[in-house]
């Protein structure tokens, strides 16, 4: 029986706004449908945008070391699930089993390194030429960001995009590509477990 997945908006799993639906199917052998996924549209995805904007608000002032903590327990969920996420690469997208390992692997090794990042967002600062005076940069968010990924690193791409946005204290949306979106959603399931509420929002829209 297929997996009926959902959008992950504003800490909820909702089906699309018309109900419209698609089919990810295994390429390897195509009576195996691996999923039943929202076909999303610009209803979801304003839905999605105002999730993320408001999560923003609380995130962003989260302090940085608490935001790389919650990655890095998000790298030791998805290293407990490798064998598990690994497996569903390979069913959904066709890669051979232990490239869908590797992939998995790339994102655990993201997690480790942009969790550690929460503690080294240092700015910068130079002598200045007036007196009493100095110069700085700070590193403060930026807002939402919209991450589209493609199918051949289901996980890899993902971890590269998000997890540097979040750690930085921005909130995503995220739109995995159609031929993978039940890994897609496996992935966020992973996050969640660690990432605070509301902070990724899915939509599954072509």
């Amino acid at each position: 029986m297929p997996e009926k997945i959902k959008n992950f908006i504003n800490g909820n799993w909702i089906n699309a706004v018309d109900g419209k639906t698609l089919k990810s199917i295994n390429p390897a052998d195509t009576s195996d449908i691996v999923g039943i996924v929202p076909h999303s549209g610009r209803k979801d995805i304003d839905m999605a945008v105002l999730a993320a904007r408001n999560a923003y608000d609380k995130w962003r002032l989260t302090p940085a070391p608490k935001r790389g903590e919650i990655i890095l327990k998000a790298a030791e969920l998805l290293s407990k699930r490798k064998q598990e996420m690994g497996e569903l690469v390979t069913r959904e997208m066709g890669k051979v089993l232990p490239e869908g390992l590797g992939d998995a692997q790339e994102a655990i090794d993201m997690a480790y390194y942009m969790g550690s990042e929460g503690r080294r967002l240092s700015g910068e600062t130079a002598p200045s030429e007036l007196p009493n005076k100095d110069c700085k940069s700070v590193r403060v968010p930026i807002g939402v960001f919209a991450l589209i990924t493609p199918w051949n690193f289901p996980t890899a791409i993902p971890a590269w995009k998000m997890l540097p946005a979040l750690v930085s204290g921005n909130t995503v949306v995220f739109k995995p590509s159609s031929y993978t979106p039940v890994y897609a959603a496996k992935l966020v399931e992973a996050f969640l477990k660690a990432i605070a509420k509301g902070v990724n929002s899915l939509d599954y829209t072509d």
